[in-house]
């Protein structure tokens, strides 16, 4: 036979210990303790508020973990697209940096001043004038660093993977470079 009682929904029914709900009343209708509270004055704290405890612990410092690794082997193509793009950045920073140090070197005077010593040793009878900026003007010394830096992209490049190379082939010869991690 079965009968059909309503199963209780969790956290409708009343816990062990825990004082049972008052049942609600229409908001018009007086209680009789609410009726008593009226004709009594509300008595005023004397202590002073305290507060609540805290509900959550906080939790214990856990030890760092530490792993001990040996990089065994590093990949070639991999070296070589970051030594590829640190390098390509390096030769911007070149060309940029050697483009405003001769543009600060002529805002002080410093072509000038070189141009007119050079005049002063020659002396009247050197001929034609003496003039740093035929030799290194702006469009040379932009060159000339855009060439250095082509080549350093290069070199740089082409070391770094025979320097992964050659990490590869020593390491398994003798077992690669130890790494200790932490999480801290």
């Amino acid at each position: 036979m079965s009968t059909n009682k309503p199963i209780p929904r969790p956290g409708s029914a009343p816990r062990v210990g825990a004082p049972a709900r008052p049942t609600q009343r229409p908001a018009g209708a007086p209680s009789a303790a609410g009726a008593s509270a009226a004709k009594r004055p509300t008595p005023k704290p004397t202590a002073k508020p305290t507060a609540p405890p805290t509900l959550v612990k906080p939790a214990p410092k856990a030890k760092a973990r530490r792993a001990r690794l040996l990089v065994s082997k590093v990949d070639p193509w991999s070296v070589l697209k970051m030594a590829f793009l640190l390098s390509v950045a390096l030769g911007i920073v070149t060309v940029v940096a050697s483009i405003v140090l001769w543009a600060v070197l002529d805002t002080i005077g410093l072509f000038d001043t070189i141009n007119a010593f050079v005049n002063d040793i020659q002396g009247q009878e050197g001929g034609t004038p003496f003039d740093v900026l035929s030799i290194a003007s702006l469009g040379q010394v932009a060159s000339f660093s855009t060439i250095v830096a082509v080549v350093n992209v290069v070199l740089l490049t082409t070391l770094s993977v025979l320097s992964a190379w050659l990490y590869n082939i020593s390491a398994t010869l003798v077992g690669g470079i130890g790494v200790t991690l932490t999480d801290d």
